[in-house]
């Protein structure tokens, strides 16, 4: 009789014990949980990953009733689940699912919520943890964060409370400094949970077990051998119906200022004494302080801003980002940004890393590519050695998660001819199953109490000090974004960014 094969890479979401959780979604309706936190929490039930005693309330304005979101949140499921629901795992889930409608200005929603986690948690007849997950515009943070506190639900006496702050944190310096400052006037450092979804896909962990667990790439870890790095987070749709946020942020606030900074630190640190969450975060901050803001004179020659104009992906004809429904006639936001960074410490000085990330490129694709120095004489000389470059280790973190190592090699035959190969890792290949969702993962760390992949304050703070000149210079250029087509590349004026003879990797 044929057994059951344990998913290999669900190890560790489900044998940890979870204490009881109670798990409020303030945004219940809105897109983020519909396409990512719903179908995330039914694929942990579906692996048994969440603790025996789980409730969830979903909180937005819509009026629903309990029988009316559990419809919604099946529905959600139903279609953007990584794997087709199973009916009584669906079933058993929401019937564990309540509701309140109520704005999120209003002091006596956040008294309702109070109210029904107290008559849940009495009639598990345990202590309950709370989570309270603000999946919200971000106007509105601040007024969920000062609910909460004014219905004492920061400050349970018998069980934790956590709250799960989503991008973006703030949009500026002054800003994510008030927003810390707001968020730390009502729950303790430790109590808050600011969430990047890049930190929860399989690569970008695996980044850590790659540098530290192999002996074969931390000797090359350095500025001795590495020529630059490129970090590349390229997307072939458009704002879509976002215009509304995204008019107002540009592709330097959405991806670069946090995710791609992120992918740097985990790519630069040092080697943490441990995993425990703040080791690894003191040696992420201390790459972005080795990282020297720029000067105003200095943006116009480390940054460069662009905005697609109509053109064709995926043999589709689209508009340009100023023909966008919402988007404001003449706006200057850019779709696409590219910044060259210098991480100014022992290990880095001198290698350039590139971050670029962009709307309507020519395919989706997120991916770091560190660029070794090439050899420092090549012995086979002439036409036969044109296929001859650089060694390159991609980390490929979407689509297709995975680790490739190119090489040189001699192409069989009498002559002496030789190009680069390939050699590849790939999880779907290795581990015959799906990755976990960034979500599924972030979750589970979240009742747990787990914040190595979460944001610290000082952390997002500076940050944030890397790119505020940026903007700033931006916002004081009359000149407008460079133009590219739909379905490219990118600007071609990225490319004086580069150095030493560089070229950017195909999107």
């Amino acid at each position: 009789m044929a057994t059951v094969q344990e998913n290999p890479l669900s190890v560790g979401l489900e044998h940890l014990p979870i204490d009881p959780t109670t798990l409020v979604i303030f945004g219940a309706t809105g897109d983020l949980a519909r396409r990512k936190l719903l179908p995330a929490i039914y694929n942990l039930a579906h692996e048994g990953s969440l603790p025996a005693h789980f409730e969830m309330i979903g909180v937005a304005r819509r009026e629903l009733g309990d029988d009316g979101f559990r419809d919604y949140a099946g529905e959600a499921i139903e279609r953007f689940s990584r794997r087709a629901p199973d009916a009584e795992v669906l079933r058993a889930l929401l019937e564990r699912v309540r509701y309140v409608s109520g704005s999120l200005d209003d002091a006596t929603t956040y008294g309702r919520v109070a109210e029904l986690a107290a008559e849940l948690e009495a009639g598990a007849g345990v202590a309950t943890n709370r989570i309270f997950y603000l999946a919200t515009a971000p106007g509105l943070f601040e007024p969920a964060i000062g609910g909460l506190g004014g219905a004492g639900l920061a400050r349970p006496e018998r069980s934790q409370a956590r709250v799960v702050v989503e991008k973006p944190f703030g949009h500026d310096l002054d800003s994510a400094r008030a927003l810390n400052q707001a968020v730390l006037d009502v729950f303790e450092e430790r109590q808050v949970f600011r969430i990047d979804h890049y930190l929860g896909k399989e690569t970008v962990q695996n980044m850590l077990v790659l540098r530290f667990a192999n002996g074969i790439f931390e000797p090359l870890w350095n500025r001795s051998y590495v020529d630059h790095v490129q970090i590349t987070a390229a997307e072939d749709i458009g704002i879509g119906s976002r215009a509304g946020y995204y008019d107002n942020a540009g592709a330097l606030r959405d991806i670069a200022q946090n995710h791609l900074l992120q992918l740097l630190t985990l790519l630069c640190m040092e080697p943490p004494v441990s995993l425990a969450p703040d080791e690894v975060r003191n040696e992420k901050v201390k790459v972005l302080h080795a990282i020297r803001p720029p000067h105003p004179e200095e943006v116009a020659d480390m940054a460069v801003r662009g905005q697609y104009h109509g053109g064709t992906v995926a043999g589709e004809e689209v508009p340009g980002y100023l023909e966008e429904e919402g988007v404001r006639a003449g706006s200057h936001t850019e779709s696409y940004v590219a910044v060259k960074l210098f991480v100014e410490n022992w290990r880095w000085a001198g290698v350039p890393f590139y971050l670029r990330a962009g709307k309507r490129l020519a395919r989706q694709s997120t991916e770091i590519a560190v660029t070794l120095k090439p050899v420092p004489h090549l012995a086979f000389q002439g036409p036969d050695a044109a296929g001859a470059a650089p060694n390159q280790l991609v980390l490929s973190v979407q689509p297709n998660e995975g680790v490739s190592l190119s090489l040189v090699a001699k192409v069989p035959g009498a002559r002496i001819q030789i190009r680069p190969v390939n050699m590849e890792f790939l999880y779907g290949a290795s581990f015959l199953s799906q990755s976990p969702e960034a979500y599924e993962r972030l979750i589970v760390d979240t009742m747990r109490g787990q914040a190595t992949l979460f944001t610290r304050r000082d952390e997002v703070e500076a940050a944030w000090a890397i790119f505020d000149p940026i903007l700033r210079a931006w916002a004081g250029d009359a000149a407008p974004p460079t133009a590219y087509r739909a379905g490219s590349d990118g600007p071609e004026d990225a490319a004086r960014l580069l150095e030493r003879g560089a070229s950017w990797r195909r999107v």
